[in-house]
């Protein structure tokens, strides 16, 4: 019956993918012959000029078509660990920086958010005392932090990293705090009457009990951090796939952009993926 179901499900999906496909082909049929080329303004020129490029024409008549997009995807990965430069790197490089950053603020993040949870979920006491705290910063979108990061730690690599660890700490916090405060009195009980120490109780009572929460707090996370690395790299410049992103805009080249925005569906769906593996491993039947 599942298998039925997987494939099915796989069927409707390749369907749609071929509406979607042919859609975009009819759609471009206007541009798919040589389109009339259009001076470039002084400022786009100049900014060729500062990248070491030779300034031309940009092309008019707009979206790229099936073909094209099929061509510059075959060009990225076909050579994805290129380096020509701080302003033409291949995907892959320019990938692992992002990855790199999100893994560092993530990380970070947990090594903060589910050991304050922990003490949080298990004192009624703090969970009131820093309940307005939290309430308060939770809301600030992670962006309004990096003008005051770059102020601080004058380093835009670092800055981003911050970004990740201010807006993915906030869903583990709370998701553990809720899981350790959910665990059934019944068990506590029995740990407390078997006079378990604190901290086998913490390891091997309340954390199996709570880990469910804990990765899907740890999932929403991951999720809310890859959103921001794109915008954060935009904003600070460099490396990154959101440089990436701005640079190719700044280049003219629309099939670049469009490349780069499905590399970070497909990253973000596959980090999302492998959280909802850990969350399978470590669920339970009541």
């Amino acid at each position: 019956m599942a298998a039925s179901l997987n494939f099915r499900a796989t069927l409707i999906s390749l369907v749609l993918l071929l509406v979607l496909l042919g859609g975009w082909h009819i759609a471009t049929l206007s541009n798919a012959g040589s389109a009339p080329a259009a001076p470039l303004s002084a400022e786009q020129a100049e900014y060729l000029k500062m990248l070491g490029k030779e300034p031309g024409v940009q092309k008019a008549g707009g979206f790229p078509t099936p073909l094209q997009m099929g061509q510059t995807v075959w060009k990225h990965l076909s050579d994805p660990f290129y380096d020509r430069g701080p302003n033409d790197k291949g995907i892959a490089i320019q990938l692992a920086y992002s990855l790199g950053r999100v893994g560092l603020g993530f990380l970070l993040a947990c090594a903060v958010a589910i050991p304050l949870g922990f003490v949080i979920g298990m004192s009624p006491l703090l969970r009131r005392a820093l309940d307005p705290f939290i309430q308060i910063l939770k809301p600030i979108s992670p962006l309004a932090w990096m003008p005051l990061a770059l102020y601080t730690i004058k380093d835009s690599s670092a800055s981003g990293i911050f970004v990740i660890f201010i807006c993915s700490i906030w869903p583990m916090l709370i998701n553990t705090a809720f899981g350790v405060a959910s665990v059934k009195r019944e068990w506590l009980n029995v740990a407390k009457t078997l006079e378990v120490k604190p901290l086998r109780k913490a390891f091997l009572v309340i954390l199996p009990a709570a880990a469910p929460t804990i990765l899907t707090g740890m999932r929403i996370s991951m999720g809310i951090a890859w959103l921001v690395i794109v915008a954060a790299e935009m904003l600070v410049g460099g490396t990154g796939i959101g440089y990436f992103v701005w640079n190719e805009w700044n280049n003219l080249s629309l099939t670049n952009v469009i490349f780069a925005i499905g590399v970070i569906g497909v990253m973000g769906m596959l980090l999302d993926l492998a959280f909802a593996q850990l969350q399978k491993w470590v669920a339970y039947a009541d």
